[in-house]
């Protein structure tokens, strides 16, 4: 389970640098992500961070397909446009950094489609274009063959309403829909085809996490599922299997330059993308979760926010390195993770005994691809329930993104949006302080505490919380940062220098429901989880305590902040009830809080703060640009390309559009 960057970022004042911002395209910045924690490594990690990146560029294809039935087609064609001339391509690259940057035509936090400003008969024209200059060969990612122009129409025109229409398939991930349709029928994704939640209501998933599922003109549902197959064929390619089985090929590469225990973590996973087993799954999460090596990875099926049933996963990876300068403060935390178990305000059943320090770590990351953004600023990981409960969690805070994002956005949005001087000044001295500190408790605390009631502990509390389970424990971790961080442990373990982080991380945490609005710029309803569950907080603790306030000044709109111990009261109240619903999974009580308190804004308030937002020039989207990793014999480098074009366009390469 992640954290993102919007309300880490939100109390934090740095000057902005150029040198991180490199490229712009509207509201999106991309910014270049640097681990210079690199430098460092042994030429035998190096070797493995190479190969697990090249790993990641293998699998990234894989999400392009699961955000969209059209997103491989599409990215094949953007990328030929690519290839044309400067000249010829200069119209067609801004709308397709977006593209590369959301993994598709739908912005990846606000779900909602976004469309191009050149016309269809540019693009047509161009195409036709890079068709005579032979740059539309063989067929990449699996895309139909396009030899004539006969051939390019026809495939032009299947295009058409997914690029050009606004209502044709406007949000990715719909779990408040319109117009008579379900979740599932309004939702853009590729997890599902021809299917309603009323076929699925007494249907069992036995690949919840990797396959599509689809109803026949029988009307049976199957699983489509996602493996590259087994040597020999016993266990047939399944779904995307010539990415699965690039991606091993990498992967049985880097296992020579593996570090202690983890050829065996390699192993397992290179067995699951054979077999597509959900057993496979488990336990190279058993494996992966025991083990702490420099250069770590994650890759797989993980996590379900795309999916408004939440059962079926995305395809993500990344590849870290361990941050020295920064590791001590996770340890630490982690070493007292049963102390704070003890001190949640939830009742004794649900709290667990003889917890299990999840391995913490501070990481800079090589790479990130697929539905792994450079807005995630921390990850809890495996999320299953019956690894975590017997072999713990492994959390990471990603320094190097969340050191990168502060400096991209500067000082601006806490100046135009805080309530009060004393706000400005508390979160200038100590915003950065509490940024990383929530981070850290969100991860290290928040997601691995609590126990289930006996009936959940083996399935976990996701079938029976449903569409609401990403909200519920995205704020359940957020409302375990906020309840801990006035805990004076945090100050007597040298992880706080004062208990004013506390007030600087409460006034971003109410600040945020303002700042997100103008990262949804249509309609009055959030879709995305964590802006879901920031809303829910501020909202239920406005509601039952009083200790926020909405203060209109000179035509604009503040939330001030007005007592942090009725604030901190509220936190715990809702703290408690959430870890109840989990723990019983109790969806009626989960519905009736989001549809609430999280769901629905005054969308004239998000239209002033766009306004307010707009004045101050910046960015409210973020995407990365990852390091290069080269390799030239026996030895690796890494550079920063500082160039989101020239990257793309060489990870397409390993699958021929060049």
């Amino acid at each position: 389970m992640r954290i993102a960057l919007i309300f880490v970022l939100a109390g934090v004042a740095v000057c902005a640098d150029d040198r991180v911002l490199v490229d712009r395209v509207g509201t999106t910045g991309f910014v270049q992500l640097q681990a210079e924690s690199f430098k460092a490594l042994s030429p035998q990690q190096q070797m493995l961070a190479y190969y697990l990146s090249q790993a990641s560029i293998a699998a990234d294809p894989i999400n392009y397909d699961q955000n969209s039935r059209f997103g491989l087609r599409q990215k094949r064609l953007l990328e030929t446009l690519m290839n044309l001339p400067p000249d010829g391509r200069m119209q067609f690259a801004k709308f397709t950094k977006l593209f590369w940057a959301n993994r598709g035509n739908h912005n990846e936090m606000t779900a909602q489609k976004f469309l191009p400003e050149f016309s269809y008969e540019a693009m047509k024209a161009a195409a036709a274009q890079a068709l005579k200059a032979g740059l539309f060969q063989g067929t990449p990612y699996g895309t139909p063959a396009i030899k004539t122009l006969a051939d390019l129409d026809q495939e032009l025109e299947a295009l058409r309403p997914s690029l050009f229409d606004p209502n044709f398939e406007p949000l990715i991930t719909a779990k408040s829909p319109q117009g008579g349709k379900d979740i599932l029928q309004s939702s853009a994704n590729n997890f599902y085809l021809n299917v309603s939640m009323a076929d699925v209501a007494n249907f069992h998933d036995v690949h919840p996490l990797n396959s599509r599922l689809v109803k026949g003109k029988d009307g049976k549902l199957v699983e489509e599922v996602y493996r590259a197959g087994t040597p020999g064929g016993k266990v047939p390619p399944g779904m995307y299997a010539p990415f699965l089985r690039k991606t091993n090929e990498f992967l049985e590469k880097a296992r020579p330059y593996a570090e202690p225990g983890q050829d065996q973590v390699i192993a397992a996973l290179i067995r699951y993308y054979q077999t597509g087993d959900p057993a496979d799954w488990i336990q190279f999460g058993i494996a992966w979760v025991q083990n702490n090596p420099s250069v770590d990875f994650a890759n797989g099926f993980i996590e379900v926010y795309r999916d408004a049933r939440a059962a079926k996963a995305t395809s993500q990876s990344f590849v870290s390195i361990t941050d020295q300068k920064m590791n001590s403060l996770m340890v630490k935390l982690a070493q007292n993770a049963q102390y704070f178990e003890d001190n949640a305000p939830w009742a004794p059943q649900y709290k667990k005994q003889g917890v299990k320090p999840p391995l913490a770590k501070a990481v800079e990351t090589a790479i990130e691809t697929g539905d792994f953004h450079v807005t995630t600023v921390g990850d809890n990981l495996p999320n299953e329930n019956e690894i975590r409960e017997k072999y713990g969690s492994k959390s990471f805070l990603f320094t190097g993104s969340s050191r990168t994002l502060r400096e991209a956005q500067g000082s601006g949005v806490l100046e135009e949006f805080t309530a009060s001087p004393e706000e400005i000044a508390i979160c200038k001295k100590y915003g950065e302080e509490a940024s990383d500190m929530m981070t850290s408790l969100h991860e290290v605390i928040g997601h691995g505490s609590g126990k289930l009631s006996p009936r959940l502990q083996q399935s976990g509390a996701e079938a029976y919380l449903k569409e609401y389970f990403s909200t519920m424990e995205e704020a359940r971790a957020d409302l375990m940062a906020l309840w801990s961080v006035f805990d004076p442990k945090l100050q007597q373990l040298g992880l706080i220098s004062s208990p004013e982080v506390g007030k600087a991380m409460y006034y971003a945490a109410v600040r945020t429901v303002l700042t997100q609005l103008y990262r949804i710029p249509q309609g009055d309803t959030i879709e995305e989880d964590h802006q879901r569950n920031r809303q829910l907080i501020v909202n239920y603790v406005q509601d039952k305590t009083g200790a926020i306030a909405k203060v209109e000044r000179n035509g604009k709109t503040y939330l001030a902040l007005q007592d942090f111990n009725k604030m901190r009261s509220g936190v715990g109240m809702l703290l408690a009830e959430l870890m109840r619903i989990k723990a019983e999974g109790d969806y009626a009580a989960i519905k009736a809080l989001v549809d609430q308190y999280g769901v629905h804004f005054d969308p004239k308030l998000r239209d002033q703060v766009v306004a307010r937002y707009q004045k101050l020039n910046l960015p409210s989207y973020w995407c990365g640009v990852n390091a290069d990793l080269q390799r030239v014999g026996d030895k690796v480098s890494m550079s920063y390309p500082r160039d989101v074009v020239k990257q793309q366009l060489g990870y397409a390469a390993m699958y021929a559009i060049q």
